[in-house]
């Protein structure tokens, strides 16, 4: 298949269709990246930058010395018994490591904080140029020597069949807490492909979430159409300090590899969205996914 644009169709009021058809499509995005011009942290020409590319980078986010403290929250967490054995919780396919914490700001108090913090709040603002609420929360892990990968995928892809997100009018803040190197399986994004929505094909299993949350494979766009986009933008690879932050739409096609060098890899991962695009039922699940997942809960930050 080209990347040809083949408009957006409408479905039963869906406007992004996917995991329907036989094949991929190719939709045009229908709404801004940027909704309006509002002041903020982020300046002008970041802004112009978050609308063109998809994504934004700040440096320093977090001082060093919240990082010692975010680090060492997460490492609290990620050897507490009753947190491995929580739903909530996702380990990794082989070494059964803890890779993932979900709903993470519900369970320490530091992320909690972290959430309602100008820094992260006021820029999700910013972008989205409405009140927002966390749509979901996590704290990834990517140890060294066995770190998993991330395949390729838009977010919005999977928020929109599997938990009824209408609109990509969501961003994704990734607040490092080690160092990004381009070699221990860093955040890659190919920039502008946010512009575009890349329908995808093989109907969604009943109960495949937490399948897919260590290994997605429902959901991910064809080898075609990722060596098109691939083309057609490049690929960033996102690197930085610890303490450095990413905000990225949720409509980018992007991914990471596996960890194989000594240097771990660890996040906190945060996802608003606008309180104007709530979700509605499942557009192409048989079932909602966990609230620990998608939360439903529209309580503004």
């Amino acid at each position: 298949m080209s990347l040809t644009d083949h408009g957006t169709r409408a479905r039963f009021g869906d406007r992004y269709p996917t995991r329907v058809a036989d094949r991929p499509v190719i939709i045009d995005r229908a709404e801004p990246t940027v909704w309006g011009d509002n002041p903020g942290l982020l300046s002008a020409d970041e802004l112009s930058a978050h609308a063109q590319n998809g994504f934004v980078s700040v440096p320093q986010l977090l001082s060093p010395d919240e990082v010692s403290q975010f680090a060492a929250e997460l490492d609290r967490l990620a050897t507490d018994p009753a947190v491995k054995a929580d739903e909530r919780t996702i380990v990794e396919k082989s070494s059964q490591q803890v890779r993932s914490v979900f709903e993470v700001h519900t369970l320490s108090d530091a992320i909690a904080d972290l959430v309602a913090d100008e820094r992260v709040a006021g820029r999700a603002r910013q972008i989205l140029g409405s009140d927002v609420y966390v749509h979901q929360s996590r704290i990834n892990y990517k140890p060294g020597f066995g770190g998993g990968g991330f395949y390729w995928h838009s977010d919005f892809e999977t928020w929109h069949a599997e938990d009824g997100m209408p609109s990509p009018r969501a961003v994704s803040i990734s607040i490092s807490l080690t160092e990004n190197y381009a070699h221990n399986g860093c955040l890659m994004i190919m920039p502008g492909s946010h512009k575009t929505f890349v329908a995808c094909v093989g109907e969604t299993p009943a109960d495949h979430y937490k399948e897919s949350l260590k290994e997605q494979e429902i959901g991910t766009p064809d080898e075609e159409s990722l060596t098109a986009l691939a083309n057609r933008h490049g690929i960033s690879m996102i690197t930085g300090t610890a303490g450095s932050a990413t905000l990225f739409d949720s409509n980018c096609m992007h991914g990471s590899g596996g960890n194989i060098t000594p240097y771990a890899r660890s996040n906190i991962f945060l996802v608003f969205n606008s309180v104007e695009n709530a979700l509605v039922e499942p557009f192409s699940a048989p079932s909602r996914r966990p609230l620990h997942v998608a939360s439903r809960e529209i309580a503004p930050v």
